[in-house]
C-alpha cells in the first residue's frame, strides 16, 4: 500500500509546488546562487546525510534494515514536503524549488555512486542502474512540477483555487499511509526496533541543516532555505529504494520515523528563524 500511496502523494505535492512557482524566477535562484555554491552543496546534498546516517547507525547500533532505511533516507535528496510552506515563513520558495530541480537532475547520477560506496563498506554490492533513477524522477517529480507550471500558465484562476486543497491532501495522504503501515507491520518488528531510532532521525535531520549553516556561507536567507531543504530527505524515494534489498516492513520503521520526525524539527526551526527571515527577504 504504501508503495502506492507515496509517489501518489509526491506527484500531488509536485504540482502543488509547480502551480506556486514563477518559471522566470526560478531560473533566476538557480544563477544567483552561483556555480561554486551549488558544487559545494552536492557535498552536503549527497555525501554528508547519508554518512552521518552510517555514522549514526553505528552510534546507536542500528543493523539490518534500520540502518538501511536510515541510509537511505540520507542518500535521498529533494522531497516536497515543506518547499511550498516554506514561503509563508519568510524563507525562499523559487529557491527551495531551484535546489529541488537540481537535486533531482543528479540524482540518477549521484544516489547509485553513494549506494554502491556504502555496499562496499559491508563487503556487500549494490548498484542501482541510473536509468531506473532518470525514468522515476521525470515520472514523478518533474514532469508534475512542470505539470502544475503549465496549469498556472494556462488556467491561474483554476490553479490559485485548487493548490492549497491540493497541498493538504497530499500531505494528508503521505501521513495517512505511514500510519496505515506502520499500524500493519508493527507488531511483527516492534520487539526488534531499536528505542534510539527516533533519535538518530532526529539527528540526521540536524546534521544535514547544520553542515549547510557552518559551510556554505551566503547570506541568511540563502543559508536558511537550503538548510531546511536539505533534512528534507525524500522518504518516498527511500523506500522506493528499499524494496531492491531488503523487506519493506523491516524498512519502513526507519523511513517512517524520519517522515515523521524531520517535519516537526524543521517546522520548529522555520518558526524561529521566521521574523528574521522576512526582515531580511524584505530588506532596509
Amino acid at each position: 500500500m504504501l508503495r502506492l500511496v507515496v509517489p501518489a502523494a509526491v506527484l500531488l505535492l509536485m504540482v502543488s509546488v509547480g502551480m506556486s512557482l514563477d518559471p522566470s524566477r526560478l531560473l533566476g535562484e538557480s544563477r544567483r546562487l552561483g556555480g561554486w555554491a551549488w558544487a559545494r552543496l552536492l557535498l552536503f546534498t549527497f555525501v554528508v546525510p547519508p554518512a552521518a546516517a552510517l555514522v549514526l547507525a553505528r552510534v546507536f547500533g542500528l543493523v539490518g534494515g534500520e540502518r538501511l532505511g536510515l541510509f537511505l533516507v540520507g542518500a535521498a535528496p529533494g522531497a516536497p514536503l515543506l518547499t511550498r510552506n516554506i514561503a509563508r515563513k519568510g524563507f525562499d520558495r523559487h529557491l527551495a524549488a531551484s535546489y529541488q530541480v537540481w537535486s533531482a537532475v543528479l540524482t540518477p547520477l549521484a544516489v547509485p555512486v553513494v549506494v554502491w560506496a556504502a555496499a562496499q563498506l559491508y563487503d556487500k554490492d549494490a548498484w542501482i542502474p541510473p536509468s531506473q533513477l532518470l525514468l522515476l524522477v521525470l515520472r514523478q517529480q518533474l514532469l508534475p512540477l512542470f505539470a502544475g507550471m503549465a496549469l498556472m500558465a494556462l488556467a491561474p484562476r483554476f490553479s490559485r483555487r485548487v493548490e492549497s486543497g491540493l497541498n493538504l491532501a497530499a500531505n494528508a495522504l503521505l501521513v495517512a499511509g505511514f500510519a496505515v503501515v506502520l499500524a500493519a507491520v508493527g507488531p511483527a518488528v516492534a520487539h526488534s526496533i531499536n528505542p534510539w531510532l527516533p533519535v538518530a532521525s532526529v539527528l540526521l535531520a540536524i546534521v544535514s541543516m547544520a553542515v549547510v549553516r557552518l559551510l556554505l556561507r551566503v547570506d541568511d536567507v540563502t543559508e536558511q532555505t537550503l538548510a531546511i531543504c536539505n533534512a528534507n530527505r525524500h522518504v518516498g524515494l527511500a523506500l522506493l529504494l528499499s524494496g531492491r534489498y531488503v523487506e519493506v516492513a523491516h524498512a519502513v520503521p526507519a523511513i517512517a520515523s524520519y517522515a515523521l520526525l524531520a517535519p516537526v524539527l524543521m517546522a520548529l526551526y522555520a518558526r524561529r528563524l521566521a521574523p528574521a527571515a522576512a526582515a531580511a527577504a524584505v530588506g532596509p
